[in-house]
């Protein structure tokens, strides 16, 4: 009886000691999906504690504040999965208001009951409970009103449909698309929106808008994430593309703007399974135009540089100010300096970003891979308005760069 009685013990508690282990699993697992959908960038402020919200976020109507969603008394610590789910994937809080688009459960939509119940385990068993009040927005009545918000998401937000594998599809690039259209919502910021700031696609099948690139937002454009060689990654391997989501830098280009944040909180942490599935899915995305034609090197301005000829309006601009990192010949140092000549962010049709880098300067973060970061410095504060146009138009037309003109009011409308 004793015997039975032991063996009785020792087997309940086993038990126990499996499920703990499962629900350790489960936290750990949300804790990954969590990072995966960079959800710490928006609910952290400046300075501010985890998840503990109060990061203002512009939009055209007024500033929005981003929400507590520790599992604390003024954040989702009294939320059931239900409610959690509710706000996650169908944008609807637990009093039954209508969340701000600004989170994106358009895309959320997409998420698995099965990564739900992970990211709710995590949320509430392994983030460190904040007390600290939502803040309300800034935005003036009557477009304060929170009811035309669940006209706009009856319209506009597609129904909670979890992902479904697609039999036909590479696992590997089915994979990719769960992570950029749903987990990773990465049409948020890469596709353009309407007037009624919906996206204009949320997946390749709605349309070749679908991550073509954004209009400005704060200051920067979020790059066409598409198969055109001009502003896109058409001319991108695979193995580049993971490269810079892991590090933030390859032998093309160098993070800039919100992009730094993603890899610094999100994009490092990956496993190389996902960042490459995320990588194949985008490169599978053909040319949103269809005379994109990849860029031609041209070595004519650099062959003029070389021999002390800065007639070329803003070629004195670079060569005092930026072709000691990023050289004569537009090439820059790989991983370190990115090169100009053919860099997609160089010939958007939108300068923006461009303009705002010279400017405000901007720093590639250090990573677990990289752990060094670089820093290219503002210069603002040393150039004109009419300075910073003929340098920004220097870079986008020479190399075999081919970009429109900008002007002394463009740069002046981004100070």
């Amino acid at each position: 009886m004793k015997t039975m009685l032991i063996a009785t013990l020792l087997l309940g508690a086993g038990v126990a000691g499996q499920a703990v282990a499962a629900e350790d699993a489960q936290v750990r697992q949300g804790e990954y999906l969590a990072r995966a959908g960079d959800c710490v960038a928006c609910h952290t402020a400046k300075g501010g504690k985890p998840f503990a919200g109060g990061l203002p976020m512009q939009t055209p109507i007024g500033t929005v504040y981003s929400t507590n969603i520790t599992p604390s008394a003024s954040g989702i610590g009294d939320y059931s999965f239900e409610d959690f789910d509710q706000a996650v994937r169908k944008g609807i809080g637990k009093d039954g208001s209508t969340l701000y688009p600004a989170m994106p459960y358009p895309s959320y939509a997409r998420i698995t009951e099965q990564d739900m119940q992970a990211l709710y385990a995590y949320f509430m068993k392994g983030v460190e409970p904040v007390e600290q009040p939502n803040q309300a927005t800034d935005i003036p009545w009557p477009l304060s009103m929170r009811w035309p918000l669940a006209i706009w998401r009856g319209l506009f937000a597609p129904a909670a449909t979890p992902w479904q594998a697609s039999a036909a599809a590479d696992p590997v690039v089915d994979r990719g698309a769960y992570l950029v259209e749903g987990l990773g919502h990465c049409g948020a910021c890469h596709t353009p929106r309407a007037l009624t700031m919906q996206e204009k696609a949320l997946s390749p099948a709605e349309g070749k808008q679908f991550l073509a690139g954004s209009a400005p937002l704060e200051g920067w454009i979020a790059k066409n994430l598409r198969g055109d060689h001009k502003d896109g990654l058409g001319s991108w391997s695979e193995a580049e593309l993971v490269q810079f989501l892991k590090t933030g830098r390859s032998d093309r280009s160098a993070v800039f703007g919100g992009m730094s944040d993603v890899v610094e909180h999100s994009m490092q942490y990956m496993t190389d399974a996902d960042l490459t599935a995320i990588a194949r899915y985008l490169k599978a995305l053909p040319p949103s135009d269809p005379n994109d034609q990849p860029h031609v090197y041209d070595k004519q301005v650099a062959d003029a540089l070389w021999r002390g000829d800065d007639s070329k309006p803003g070629a004195a601009v670079y060569i005092d100010n930026c072709a000691a990192c990023h050289r004569t010949d537009g090439q820059g140092y790989t991983r370190v300096f990115p090169a100009l000549a053919g860099n997609p962010v160089v010939q958007t049709a939108d300068a923006t970003s461009l303009i705002h880098v010279v400017l405000a300067g901007g720093t590639v973060p250090a990573t677990h891979t990289a752990p060094s970061n670089f820093t290219m410095p503002a210069f603002g504060w040393r150039l004109s308005d009419q300075e910073v146009a003929e340098v920004v138009n220097f870079i986008r037309t020479s190399w075999g760069n081919q970009a429109g003109a900008v002007t002394a009011g463009d740069v002046k409308a981004l100070r």
